[in-house]
């Protein structure tokens, strides 16, 4: 699943090759998926995004919008797969979920393996979406400080107990992260999934609040994680340091073997000394 460094990567790149390319032709692909999730007809699709002009992507969270002027922004979350541009002449992929059809003769297909919303909304009210409406701040933003965050676990305190891997992976608490790189998220914190956001102390939050920012800098920086791919179907420069491969092997800090579990609804990977 793309997770906030990964859909950085592609808002950039759509960027620099998308930007000012008119679509001659829009669809929502030729291979139904029950869990893709659309707002609009084929028909709907098609006839609202033919003639319309590329403009900027921008990405909040686990979400991507790519304005088509004038009027529209196409809304991308959630989701896992492929997104990749295709040079004129280039074979499009067998199966598709959406499909823009430039008049130069390129092309943006979207593909998922898993889920993920591809919606089409007049210019602000994808605003008024389910997850992005009330949105709090992200990893990336300004208002993302270590002061925000200490207050956001006091608030989380305030209600139904919570450990670090609920903080990091459930309710879009912290957006933009998921279950893959929360692994390394909590192993570069020194912080069992299962610790207590309770019984941290002040050291291990701001621990906790450098390893998010700082994790989530270095994957963007590096084009993302290496079991996702780019626009052009490269992968990420961001090895995982805690994920299927690691365990039963020694741990990278301290030698110990890594161990696995699961634990909301999904696998933890982790190392019983490093992290407590």
């Amino acid at each position: 699943m793309f997770e906030l460094p990964e859909y950085t990567t592609l808002a950039r790149q759509m960027n620099e090759t998308l930007v000012g390319k008119n679509i001659q032709r829009g669809t929502l692909g030729n291979s139904p998926h029950k869990f893709v999730w659309y707002n609009r007809t084929h028909e709907e699709f098609e006839g609202l995004t033919c003639g319309k002009r590329i403009g900027p992507a921008r990405v909040r969270g686990r979400w991507l919008t790519l304005d088509l002027e004038p009027g529209y922004r196409l809304l991308l979350g959630e989701c896992g797969g492929k997104v990749l541009y295709h040079t004129p002449g280039t074979a499009l992929p067998e199966k598709y979920h959406l499909l823009l059809a430039f008049k130069d003769g390129s092309s943006l297909t979207i593909t998922t393996a898993m889920w993920g919303a591809m919606e089409l909304y007049e210019s602000g009210q994808e605003l008024e979406r389910q997850y992005i409406k009330g949105m709090r701040p992200t990893p990336v933003d300004r208002e993302f400080t270590l002061d925000y965050f200490s207050a956001l676990i006091d608030e989380l305190l305030q209600g139904e107990k919570r450990s670090v891997k609920s903080l990091l992976t459930q309710n879009q608490l912290v957006p933009g992260l998921g279950n893959a790189i929360a692994q390394d998220i909590m192993f570069n914190a020194c912080l069992h999934p299962r610790h207590s956001l309770a019984d941290l102390t002040p050291s291990q939050r701001r621990n906790l609040f450098e390893a998010i920012t700082g994790k989530v800098l270095e994957v963007i920086e590096k084009g993302g994680r290496n079991d996702e791919t780019d626009l052009f179907g490269k992968p990420g420069g961001y090895l995982r340091l805690m994920d299927s491969h690691a365990a039963g092997k020694p741990c990278p800090g301290c030698g110990w073997t890594v161990e696995k579990m699961q634990y909301l609804g999904g696998s933890c990977y982790f190392c019983p000394k490093c992290q407590m």
